[in-house]
Parts: structure tokens; C-alpha cells; sequence
């Protein structure tokens, strides 16, 4: 039996992504998951899974109640957006569980000019500093992240350097104006709590 649900969809500040957002809850409240295949859903949202039988779509991220879709650049929303928001709204009322399995925190692979290496999504926590910058990032910083459809994690801090090292998912991953978010908000709020921070700079989840 059907529960009733409302849906309605979002646009965020990256145009390759829609949030569209539930009148309940698709996740245990603080977590959060992405997808970027078909592959990675299997044994861990069945929902996921059924959204990337849609051809546009490339990358799936849950949190709270809402789901961000990134789509191809090879359609425009407005011929799609409608079906895929009925197509959420219909498999959200009728299944209670939207995420059956968080996945584990996995690495992902980052390049740079010496080259590619992978790298944990757990954040370094190990100073006092450390913590302070975790704790800006999530009381400041990630709850307007979220209302963008996207999220943000405290990767690490490098002390010598005063880098400061955060991963970006969702409508955030990828976004055209990500960068001056980080360095016109992020990075001013974080030097201004912490004098030894000189520089934000995002990995892409």
C-alpha cells in the first residue's frame, strides 16, 4: 500500500544537477551516500539502481530527504524532469526503504601533476585544530551545502602549508561556482575562526 508523499524539485547552482526533495525522510538523519554507477548500488539502494535505468543519468547522491540526480549533457532538464520526478515520487510511497546498505567509506582516485592515488574519505582528525575545523565546517558550512542538493566533508589539515583539504558530493561535485563558494565563503570563514588556515582546496568525491 502507497503512503502519501510529496515531491518537488529544486534547481541547484550546478546545472547538470536537480535536487528533488521529500516530505519524509530517504536516509538515517546525518548520513548521507552517492552513486556514480549502476554498478555501485548493487546490495545498496535498490532505488539508485532503478534511477540509473534512465540513460541521462550518471550520478545519484541521497541525504536527509532529499536526492540529488547529476544528469549527461546530452538532454536538457525540461524534457525529463517531470517524468523523473513522478518516477521518485511513485517508488518513494511505495517503499519505506530507500537505502538498504550504507556502503562502507571507500577511496576514490585523485590526480594531480605527480600523478594518481587514491585517497580515504575518512576524515584525518588528529589536532586540536583538526577538530575545531571539522566542527566549523559542519555547523556552518554544511547545512547550506545540503540546501544546494550537495555535501561537504572535512577531508584533512595540513599545518605547515595552512591547507586545508575538504571533499565536495553531489550537486557540489562538478559545480561551476564551487570554486568561488570555497574561496569567497569557505575559506574566509575558516581564516577567520583559525589564522593558520591560508587556503581551501576541494577533491571531488
Amino acid at each position: 500500500m502507497s503512503r502519501p508523499v510529496t515531491v518537488y524539485a529544486e534547481m541547484t547552482p550546478n546545472p547538470a544537477t536537480i535536487k528533488f526533495v521529500a516530505d519524509v525522510m530517504l536516509i538515517n538523519n546525518g548520513e548521507s551516500v552517492e552513486f556514480l554507477s549502476k554498478e555501485e548500488c548493487k546490495d545498496h539502494s535498490k532505488f539508485a539502481d532503478a534511477l540509473f535505468n534512465f540513460p541521462f543519468v550518471s550520478g545519484v547522491f541521497i541525504s536527509g530527504n532529499f536526492v540529488t540526480v547529476t544528469k549527461s549533457a546530452a538532454i536538457e532538464w525540461n524534457y525529463v524532469m517531470q517524468s523523473l520526478r513522478e518516477f521518485i515520487h511513485e517508488w518513494i510511497a511505495d517503499n519505506e526503504i530507500i537505502v538498504e546498505k550504507i556502503p562502507e567509506l571507500r577511496a576514490f582516485s585523485v590526480s594531480d601533476e605527480k600523478g594518481t592515488e587514491l585517497v580515504s574519505e575518512e576524515p584525518e582528525i588528529n589536532t586540536e585544530l583538526d577538530r575545531i575545523i571539522f566542527e566549523l565546517l559542519e555547523e556552518y558550512v554544511k547545512p547550506a551545502v545540503e540546501s544546494d542538493g550537495g555535501a561537504i566533508y572535512f577531508k584533512s589539515f595540513d599545518e605547515p602549508s595552512g591547507k586545508v583539504t575538504v571533499v565536495l558530493k553531489g550537486s557540489c561535485s562538478g559545480c561551476p561556482s564551487s570554486t568561488a563558494t570555497l574561496k569567497g565563503g569557505i575559506e574566509t570563514l575558516l581564516k577567520s575562526h583559525v589564522p593558520e588556515v591560508a587556503e581551501v582546496v576541494a577533491l571531488n568525491g
